[in-house]
């Protein structure tokens, strides 16, 4: 550094204990001081010394705002001070364990769980650049998978540390986020099973040292394969160095490999008694170094994983037991006493040895020879084999080289085994390899395992040094700036000492290939030739030793035991016994290298061969083996051609402290890591070029401030920005322009944030002039305004004063008159009130009697007026009373009403009279015609009488469906008896609480009075969380519903991923395989007909199954239950008629007994008398047949000649007499027939003899006779047999005419008959019995595989136990369902048969009473011989279409498949609905269950389709999801069920379904509009997610508000430039949020469910907002929380201009406002810490510690937030118990509400479109 530290300059000066600290300037420097005056931290003053001679000044440190950045190489100054100090802040302050230094991912380890892991966070960094988001090992992960993607190259990403720095776990988490991201494309399970291989290494690979607990004693390299489509299909490993040394030896504080443990802590279990083994202190191998266990460690339950994992690679158990015996013979082997004999030179094992025993019988070798060969070796001369014995040392170090040689092959075997596990036969496109392996390492003793990692470290660090000066040398070019030639260093020279020709390896072979070489030998040797290198050095004190100077730091070695290792000398004597091991295993570890397993190599792999980094070893013999240098040497080559070959990335893991305590950071510890990672040496390379690298547009933005006003006014910013640096930076070599970029040198930077603080300085000083200024004038201003104001308020008072003192004077002269006025006013006024009073009284008397004297005159007027008139008026009818004149008048006026009333009952007696006549009529009419209607009915019944049967069986039927109404009417009554007893009951004790009700009231009023005003609150509080409460287990409830809905609909899509394959291997020849994870999920859509409770018994399921075809009925798992129901039936069915048929067979034998015996005499009789009742029968009714056909035939003729209707009834009466005088005559010959046959019966009984005849008799019988045999074919079968084996007797006497023992040949022969029928059906029998056989076998089969799979999950852990009883108690309970189902279907079946019979009844009922009342009218219309012309009546449309059967598949591709939403744009919204459902009205309608089921079918099916054909369509899909919700409420509206009617017009009434109840099928459409919902959501969030992020947190709104970064951020993500061009605009989201509303709306989706869709939506647009947040440093500053509070403001406008404010959309966004207000508060004080926990209740408490950590200053003004105010928070906020959850969930889908919202459109109002092409449709 050249330049003159000024005053209150911060610089770096070294420190012993904290290896770099800081310090202040206090006193400017001056050419020639030789010291520096500095203040440190602690405010003490220290004098630091210049070297003068070297012009060496310390280290700068970097402004405040520029410390905890992301990127390393960002900072101005690149130095190691300021990368530890980096470090530090960011791991201590933020609790960030991820730093980026150009490429390489620098990480921390934290020493405690992290929430930084979880799924969420996988698809957070899935498909983000890596410079955009915080360092994490996932951006690593997915920068390496995109650059597969996008390159097609193969990747590499190498993690090296220290033992302890987190290596193994860094590794195992990039492989998790392939596994998550990438994903298997088969069934294989392929990312499961490379997950479970770290089990399995870290058993046998790791061990516990005194720097980690779980140390990786080996390095490995795992490829993971993909395919085209970026799947992973398989893997491979190779490991490198395993350290064997370990396995017979352990330092203090170490342990062996954990599997010797776990092996030990499993002991006790039954599998492993044989083993012999007890606890690890018992063993030498295992207790070597102390303490055998580890604190938080079961070695029991890892060992349970480590089985579990073998399980999942395909271990064999076999495989696995022996795996243990050889780890428990190694155990064993370590045990041996080895006695000493003649002072040591030699030894002997006694053949006692427990241990040796043990040893032998695990591996299955032979005592004898393996006691002799552990003491004894074999020496071959050219003359002769001698065998000599070792000493005791010779023996034991023997024992341990074949110990490490047996643990050696084992691990081989075993990596290789998981390899075969991991192999896939998919063509590997490409690869990401993973090199987890052992970093830099330097002890007090290093000896040839240290020497080796060093040397893979060099090997690493040249490749590390040459890809990032490539990269660098790319930058440059790429932006096409000048650049120099960059000195890096150049660790060439001592890897050439190493593995050169006659390097340090070369020599170590050759001392190896003497007979008698010395490790001081090779030491000497190594001084001899390397003495000179500047690589090589000698220590002073030893000649054993040697120094190697590493490019991270000089390790002395010991050279004792180098050769040793280098040969790993195992006997060939003790090889050949193990090769002998009865064990093949065991026998094959020890095999040749060209016999041992491979993995096959597949077509097309990549150039890279794949094989072990150790194979196996060619032979035992040292003189032909690979020394273990050589097998290093060629595996380090390998895996740098392979390296070389791929794109590599770096992970530099590192340990904070040695003690391993969590967030506790050693400076000397780190730094020594760093220098030893090439951390520094990237800083160093980076600092020599440009480091700081800035694009023009954010260089403008940060630097504007320092530009004039002429520059803004530009256009193009590039050239502002190449002005504005010529006139700041006047050395051109600082700085160069590129195409995007502009190139800094280091300090650079610095320098601009400077000039830009005192530009901001100085105006902050030009403000607070002006500020202050116009504070002070105020304030004058103010003081003036006081002054003048007081003078005023005190001149006003004295004015005041004055004037109320005149005011007072002239109101008391005032009062004094007026008081005098009044007082002589009231005097006057009382005298004269007085005299007016007197007088008024006095005249008012005068008056008064004056009225008085009036009013008694009046009155008497009155009176006399009144009796004058009443005397007068009585004269009068005096008068006229005596007058005849008047009387007269009076009569005339009577004896005219008496001649009117007269008239009127002469008129009413002739009317009754004429009715009465009329009725009489009418009477005598009405009898007539009834008598002749009675004849037509009785002649119209004679010729029906079928029908009559008919009617009477219907009769029957009827009247039983009346008693059992009237039964039903009965039990009514009684219910209702009952129910008013009850009512009665209930009324009185309804009194009765009534009272105590009115009581309890009063009490309660009065206790209410008291407490309401402390309950009110608490009522509504309780009452709030409850509803909460319920609303939350119903959304939770609803979730899991739509859930399985949605994985149902995954699985679904699965299946038909799968049978697309399946359909495409059967074209292809070879081996073809059934899909293994059939849904059952397809044959509820495609196949409803088998679903739906048509489905009675299992006969209708099997005939259903040969309908559909057995492919698709097997993949519908109810069905399948079904059939594995029926079979077990048929196996009962099939015994019963195996019992059956024996007995048959048994009874057959009898009755052929019998029969050769004797002929039964009972039984001929029998059949004598049968056949001739049956001819004589036959004959009579073959002569009425006769007759009868004669009168048909004459009554036929006579019909032709005249067809008048009383010929017709002549001859219909003839017929009925003739047929009555037949039936006569027939019951008379049926006497007659009885007669005979009583009387032949007795001549029988008269002729038995004898107790055989009458036991066989009874015991015989025919076989087969209960079947029914046909009349004429057993008269047939006995006519004209001879006559055989008949006594004459017999004959004679029953048999006068030979008819009786003709009868009984015949009869005999039909027996012949019925035999061979029985015959026939017994092998009939036989080949279904064997059929049932076969079946039985394949059945035992499957229940033996059942079995064995019922052992193997005897052996599993507990908890694998758990899940296998619950798959059985599922299954038991699935069955259960299925009976109870059956059942079900089977009531309801019968229940619909019977109602569809009685409404069958009842319309045939109906139509026959009409036909009776429509037969006079058909006789009248005869009789009149009138013909009436019909007329067809013109039908209005009822709202249903009819089509036939064959115009389905064109009616769903016309209205489903190939429909166009456009093509309905301008008609009624949800058309298609509508046009469906008048179709199934009219399947409905015609009562064709069939038509409607193929129907309903076919729509879902193609629904299905064309949603999987459109399924990134968002118009086509919010289509289908109206129409979908409209055909389904159109269902419900149109059900028929009252609560669906209510706001139906009596037109829509009209038009409800009549005949089927489709709740199946509405249930099947809900779950399809649930699917299509969930894909709507799905093709809205892939629209939208590339939006959210630049539209809303990185979108300037409010121009001059965004958060510039305040640093150039070097992006090695080679998509940045792509990255740059997807930025997005908030108004560019909105719009697509206008053109979404504006879809759905126009297509006519329900209100709710578009407030529910942007719900969804918003809920998105918060969690990734905030997941982005929360996991980029870059923007959590107050600028981004103004602007993030207005671009959300804007959302919420949208909201409230689209009226979705009750959607709840808003409320989503509400952790998004608090976060934003939170980056926008006050964090200093206790206050704000208050407020902060009050404010921010939406998020969770480690989103608000996150978020505080992440706070980053824009400018030096800004303080950062303190540690100790994040810990308070932290304190406030404790008592919430937030979930350990940093990220939300932004895949979470609420679920789904459908609410039902009728039509108001009528069916018949509907008019098809001839766009549609649907002209077969008829309307109806």
């Amino acid at each position: 550094f050249s330049f003159s530290p000024l005053q209150y300059t911060r610089v770096w000066i070294p420190d012993p204990d904290e290896v770099w600290k800081s310090a202040e300037i206090i006193k400017d420097y001056k050419e020639g001081d030789k010291s520096l005056q500095l203040k440190l931290e602690d405010e003490t003053l220290y004098e630091y010394p210049l070297d003068l001679q070297g012009h060496e000044l310390p280290f700068l440190r970097n402004p405040d705002i520029l410390v905890g950045q992301n990127d390393l190489t960002a900072l101005s100054y690149l130095h190691e001070p300021a990368v530890l100090h980096n470090l530090k802040v960011r791991f201590l302050e933020s609790n960030h364990i991820y730093t980026y230094c150009g490429i390489v991912l620098v990480a921390i380890n934290p020493y405690e769980p992290l929430p930084i892991y979880e799924q969420d966070v996988i698809y957070a960094y899935s498909g983000q650049n890596m410079g955009d988001m915080d360092p994490h090992i996932f951006a690593v992960a997915e920068e390496a998978y995109k650059q597969m993607a996008r390159d097609e190259k193969n990747q590499s990403i190498i993690v090296s540390g220290e033992s302890g720095a987190g290596k193994t776990v860094s590794a195992k988490y990039a492989m998790r986020f392939f596994a998550t991201v990438g994903g298997s494309a088969s069934d294989t399970n392929i990312e499961a099973k490379v997950l479970a291989s770290s089990p399995i290494m870290e058993a046998i690979g790791n061990a516990k040292t005194t720097r980690n607990d779980n140390s990786s004693r080996f390095g490995k390299y795992i490829q993971i394969g993909f395919d085209k489509k970026y799947h992973i299909i398989g893997a491979n490993m190779r490991t490198y160095l395993l350290e064997k040394s370990r396995v017979v030896f352990q330092a203090e504080d170490e342990r062996n490999y954990h599997i010797f443990y776990q092996l030990c802590a499993s002991s006790s279990l039954p599998e492993f008694k044989d083993l012999g083994l007890t606890c690890a202190e018992d063993f030498f191998y295992t207790s070597q170094g102390g303490d055998t266990s580890i604190d938080g460690v079961d070695d029991a339950a890892d060992f349970e994983k480590t089985r579990h994992a073998f399980t999942l690679l395909g271990v064999k158990e076999s495989h696995q037991m022996t795996i243990f015996r050889i780890i428990a013979a190694i155990l064993h082997l370590g045990n041996l006493e080895i006695q000493g004999e003649r002072d040591g030179e030699a030894c002997s094992v006694s053949s006692e040895d427990e241990h040796l025993s043990s040893f032998c019988s695990l591996l299955g070798v032979e005592h004898s020879q393996m006691q002799h060969w552990l003491c004894h070796r074999k020496l071959v001369t050219t003359a002769e084999t001698l065998v000599k014995s070792m000493s005791l040392h010779q023996v034991e170090n023997a024992r341990n080289a074949l110990a490490k040689h047996i643990y050696a092959q084992l691990f081989t075997w075993i990596v290789q085994h998981i390899n075969v596990a991991l192999h896939s036969t998919v063509r590997q496109h490409s690869f990401i390899g993973v090199l987890d392996i052992y970093g830099f390492e330097t002890f007090e003793v290093n000896s040839f395992e240290q020497f080796c990692i060093n040397y893979a470290n060099e090997k690493l660090q040249q490749q590390f040094n040459s890809h990032v000066f490539k990269l660098e040398q790319e930058e440059y070019m790429k932006e096409e700036i000048s650049w120099t030639l960059i000195e890096f260093y150049d660790n060439q020279p001592c890897i050439d000492l190493i593995e050169a020709k006659l390097g340090i390896l070369d020599l170590l072979d050759e001392e190896c290939k003497v007979p008698k070489g010395t490790d001081q030998n090779w030491a000497q040797k190594l001084y001899d030739r390397h003495g000179a290198s500047q690589h090589f050095q000698k220590p002073r004190m030893s000649n054993t030793s040697f120094i190697i100077l590493h490019f991270a730091d000089k390790v002395e070695y010991q050279s004792e035991g180098f050769l040793e290792k280098n040969r790993d000398t195992v006997y060939e004597e003790q090889i050949n016994i193990l090769k002998n091991s009865k064990y093949q295993m065991v026998a094959d570890l020890f095999q040749e290298e060209e016999a041992a397993p491979a993995v096959p190599v597949r077509k097309g792999a990549p150039r890279i061969n794949v094989r072990s980094a150790t194979p196996p070893f060619k032979a035992a013999n040292k003189e032909h083996r690979k020394t273990v240098g050589h097998q290093f040497r060629n595996s380090l080559r390998l895996l740098m051609e392979t390296l070389n070959a791929t794109t590599p990335h770096y992970v530099r893991c590192i340990k904070p402290n040695d003690e391993k305590l969590p967030f506790k950071f050693d400076p000397k510890r780190a730094v020594q890591q760093l220098r030893a990672c090439g951390v520094l040496e990237t800083i160093r390379i980076s600092a020599a070029a440009f480091p700081s690298r800035w694009s023009y547009p954010d260089f403008f933005n940060r630097y504007r401030v320092l530009m004039n006003k002429r520059d803004l006014s530009k256009n193009d910013k590039k050239q502002i920005c190449q002005t504005l640096l010529k006139d700041l930076i006047k050395d051109p070599d600082k700085f160069q322009f590129g195409r995007t970029k502009i190139f800094f040198r280091a300090g650079q930077v610095a320098y601009l944030e400077k000039l830009r603080a005192d530009k901001f300085r100085a105006a902050t000083i030009m403000i607070q002039k002006t500020v202050r200024g116009w504070l002070q004038r105020a304030k004058y201003q103010r003081l003036r305004r006081a002054a003048l104001a007081l003078q005023r308020f005190a001149r006003g008072h004295l004015a005041r004063r004055l004037f109320e003192n005149l005011r007072r004077t002239r109101a008391a002269i005032i009062l004094q008159k007026q008081y005098r006025m009044v007082r002589m006013r009231r005097a006057f006024l009382r005298v004269r009130n007085a005299t007016l009073t007197i007088q008024a009284f006095a005249r008012g008397m005068f008056v008064r009697r004056i009225y008085h004297q009036m009013l008694t005159e009046h009155k008497a007027a009155v009176l006399q007026k009144h009796v004058r008139g009443w005397l007068a008026r009585l004269r009068l009818r005096r008068a006229r009373a005596r007058s005849a004149q008047h009387l007269k008048k009076l009569n005339i006026g009577m004896e005219n009403k008496v001649v009117q009333l007269q008239r009127k009952v002469d008129e009413q007696n002739k009317e009754n009279k004429l009715l009465n006549e009329q009725l009489s009529m009418l009477t005598s009419a009405h009898s007539s015609e009834v008598e002749k209607l009675k004849k037509e009915l009785q002649q119209y019944q004679q010729s029906q009488r079928g029908d009559g049967k008919q009617l009477l069986s219907l009769q029957e039927e009827m009247e039983q469906l009346r008693m059992e109404l009237e039964r039903a009417h009965g039990e009514r009554e009684v219910m209702e008896d009952s129910h008013g007893k009850e009512r009665d009951l209930l009324r009185k004790r309804i009194s009765d609480l009534e009272e105590e009700n009115a009581l309890l009231k009063r009490e309660k009023e009065e206790l209410n009075n008291s407490i309401l005003c402390q309950s009110e609150d608490e009522f509504a509080q309780n009452t709030v969380e409850e509803n909460t409460q319920m609303k939350k287990e119903l959304e939770e409830e609803r979730s899991r519903y739509q859930n399985l809905v949605k994985e149902y609909a995954s699985l679904e899509q699965r299946y038909d991923n799968l049978r697309d394959e399946i359909t495409i291997m059967k074209h292809t020849p070879g081996h073809r395989r059934n899909p293994s994870n059939q849904s059952s999920l397809e044959s509820d859509s495609n196949n409803p007909s088998i679903c739906t409770s048509e489905v009675g018994d299992t006969e209708d399921v099997i005939q259903q199954v040969e309908e559909i075809g057995m492919e698709k009925a097997a993949m519908d798992m109810t069905l399948f239950l079904k059939l594995q129901k029926r079979v077990r039936e048929l196996e009962l069915e099939r015994k019963k008629l195996q019992a059956q048929l024996e007995k048959k067979e048994q009874e057959s034998k009898k009755s052929q007994v019998v029969e050769t015996k004797a002929e039964v005499a009972s039984e001929h009789e029998d059949f004598a008398y049968n056949s001739l009742k049956r001819q004589e029968l036959e004959s009579e009714n073959k002569k009425l047949k006769n007759e009868l056909n004669e009168l048909r035939k004459a009554i036929a003729d006579h019909a032709t000649q005249n067809n008048s209707c009383s010929d017709v009834q002549d001859s219909y009466n003839l017929l009925l007499n003739q047929l009555k005088s037949a039936n006569e005559e027939l019951e008379v010959r049926k006497e007659e027939v009885l007669i005979l046959r009583s009387q032949i019966m007795k001549a029988a009984q008269q002729k038995e003899t004898g107790k055989d005849m009458e036991s066989i008799s009874h015991n015989a019988s025919w076989p087969n006779s209960d079947q029914y045999v046909d009349r004429e074919d057993a008269i047939e079968a006995y006519q004209g047999i001879p006559l055989q084996h008949w006594g004459t007797e017999d004959w004679g006497y029953l048999n006068e005419d030979g008819e009786l023992g003709l009868a009984y040949q015949g009869l005999k022969q039909v027996a012949r008959l019925l035999e061979a029928q029985l015959q026939e059906q017994k092998r009939e029998h036989e080949e279904e019995v064997e059929a049932l056989r076969n079946e039985m076998d394949l059945m035992q089969e499957e229940l033996e595989k059942q079995q064995q799979a019922f052992l193997q999950s005897l052996q599993l852990s507990p908890e694998a136990k758990v899940d296998f009883g619950l798959q059985q108690e599922i299954t038991r309970l699935t069955n259960e369902n299925l009976d109870l189902k059956e059942l079900l279907e089977k009531l309801e079946k019968n229940e619909k048969k019977l109602k569809k019979q009685l409404k069958i009844y009842r319309k045939k009922v109906q139509d026959f009473e009409a036909f009776q009342a429509m037969v006079p009218e058909e006789w009248r219309s005869r009789e009149g011989n009138m013909q009436m012309a019909v007329q067809r009546k013109e039908k209005d449309f009822q709202g249903m279409l009819e089509y036939c059967k064959e115009d389905e598949p064109r009616l769903i591709r016309n209205l489903i498949t190939d429909l166009k939403p456009q093509a309905v744009s301008a008609t009624v919204p949800c058309l298609p609905a509508y046009i469906l459902y008048m179709c199934i009205r009219h399947a409905d309608y015609i009562n064709d269950d069939q038509k409607l089921n193929s129907l309903l079918t076919s729509t879902i099916n193609g629904l299905k389709k064309v949603l999987k054909k459109h399924h990134n369509d968002f118009e086509m899909t919010s289509f289908w999801l109206a129409n979908t919700c409209r055909l389904l409420h159109c269902l419900k509206q149109y059900s028929g069920e009252e609560c669906f009617m209510t706001q139906n017009t009596a037109k829509q009434n009209e038009h409800c379904l009549q005949n089927f109840d489709l709740v199946e099928y509405r249930h099947a459409f809900s779950q399809l509009s649930i699917q299509i919902y969930q894909q709507l959501i799905n093709v809205a969030e892939t629209i939208l997610h590339p939006m959210i992020v630049s539209a809303v947190l990185e979108d300037e709104s409010i121009p001059g508000l965004s958060s510039v970064k305040p640093l150039g951020y070097r992006k090695y993500s080679s998509n940045s430039a792509e990255g740059d061009n997807n930025s997005y605009t908030l108004d560019e989201m909105i719009h697509q949020l206008n053109t979404f509303h504006s879809i759905m709306c126009d297509q006519g989706l329900d209100p709710e469910i578009i407030q529910q869709v942007f719900k969804q939506l918003f809920y998105m647009i918060n969690a990734v907002t905030l997941n982005n947040l929360l996991l980029r440093k870059d923007v959590c500053s107050w600028n981004t929380g103004m602007q993030l509070r207005f671009n959300i403001s804007q959302l919420e406008e949208w909201l409230r201009g689209k009226n979705l404010q009750q959607s709840g959309a808003a409320k989503t966004l509400e952790p998004l406002i608090q976060a934003a207000q939170l980056l926008q508060l006050k964090k200093k004080t206790s206050e704000d810490a208050n407020a902060i926990c009050s404010l921010c209740t939406s998020l969770m408490t480690q989103q608000i510690v996150k978020i505080l950590n992440l706070y980053t200053p824009v400018n030096e003004f800004e303080e950062r937030v303190t540690v100790t105010f994040i810990r308070n928070i932290q304190k406030l906020l404790q008592e919430r118990n937030d979930p350990p959850q940093l990220l939300l969930d932004f895949k979470h889908v609420f679920p789904v509400q459908f609410p039902y919202n009728p039509s108001a459109i009528t069916l018949d109002s509907i008019h098809l479109p001839a766009s549609l092409k649907l002209d077969f449709l008829n309307k109806v």
